[in-house]
């Protein structure tokens, strides 16, 4: 299968341009009308404008992230640097953010293998781990998946604050650590130039509604794509990249306009199975392969907003299960 889709994983310089010219351009001349319209129409249309400048957003993370996976250009210095201009609107150092979001393609769904460190979106609990817990961390633990607070509360939080801080950092990722840093003082730097210019009251209305909707959308897409009725959480023994590509990825069926905004990277089956496919790439790759259609999951948009109800892996049974009711 991989061989005969070796193809795709090779980047088209001229398509990355264009995408990256015509997404960061359209991005410029929204914000750029937000700030008009908070002055000589209306503060409201700024506001409401502020959804589809997240899309943007959302879709310049994904030009970072192919970046980080080296897939957006041949060069890996044009990678680096791209990846790193990403960042500055994206909110999110780019090169801790490559360095966990590569361990996370080491063990995505792997039952052995998950992620510490409080990772309430890319991990899972299994039933009989849950049903472990104190009744008190288990209210904490049903508490932080409500999606009021997983999907609503907490991306906001993590992209504007936790990223602004590189707590989870070994010491030893000193190339890391110098990227939280330098993402901060270019967002001091550019959020102060806007302030000179408009003053403090639109730029904190432009500019926080912007990146509060982009992190919501990013933290639903992310979480969605691993976590979802019909996923599949293995451990190691039966634990493979292509099972857990085909079986613990999402394919992601949305409107064009949505997947033209989320970088195509609702084939997340295709993306976990082959990451150095570009995201112009993998709707191609999809149909080239009859395997992935027949074997992927394929989500409506309904079912992928209804996927973080689905917290928890029922190993008996199989299944990705609700929270059981609690008694009483």
């Amino acid at each position: 299968m991989l061989a005969s889709l070796a193809a795709y994983q090779v980047p088209s310089t001229r398509r990355s341009i264009a995408q990256l010219a015509n997404t960061a351009t359209l991005y410029a001349a929204l914000v750029a009308f937000m700030y008009y319209a908070y002055y000589h129409i209306s503060p409201w249309l700024s506001l409401v404008l502020a959804i589809p400048a997240a899309g943007f957003v959302v879709r310049l993370f994904i030009i970072q992230h192919d970046c980080g996976h080296d897939s957006y250009f041949r060069a890996r210095w044009a990678n680096e640097f791209v990846g790193w201009l990403c960042s500055m609107t994206t909110f999110t150092p780019y090169a801790l953010w490559r360095r966990h979001h590569t361990a996370h393609h080491a063990v995505w769904n792997n039952l052995d293998k998950r992620p510490t460190g409080g990772d309430i979106y890319s991990g899972c609990l299994t039933l009989v781990e849950y049903q472990a817990l104190s009744p008190m961390r288990q209210r904490l633990y049903r508490a932080a998946l409500h999606p009021l607070v997983s999907q609503l509360l907490l991306p906001p939080i993590v992209f504007i604050l936790v990223y602004r801080i590189p707590f989870d950092t070994p010491k030893g990722w000193r190339k890391e650590r110098i990227s939280v840093y330098l993402t901060n003082l270019f967002i001091a730097g550019f959020l102060l130039t806007l302030t000179l210019l408009f003053g403090w009251q639109p730029v904190l209305l432009v500019q926080l509604p912007v990146i509060t909707v982009a992190s919501i959308i990013g933290v639903w897409l992310f979480s969605v794509q691993h976590r979802f009725e019909g996923s599949h959480w293995a451990r190691q023994a039966d634990w493979t990249p292509a099972g857990a590509a085909l079986h613990g990825s999402s394919w992601l069926r949305l409107p064009k306009v949505l997947q033209w905004f989320t970088g195509n990277i609702g084939f997340h089956h295709v993306h976990h199975l082959m990451p150095r496919v570009p995201n112009y790439r993998l709707q191609a790759a999809h149909r080239a392969e009859p395997a992935f259609a027949a074997n992927a999951t394929g989500l409506t948009l309904w079912q992928a907003l209804r996927a973080p109800r689905f917290t928890l892996w029922d190993e008996a049974r199989g299944a990705m299960i609700r929270f059981p009711r609690r008694r009483g």
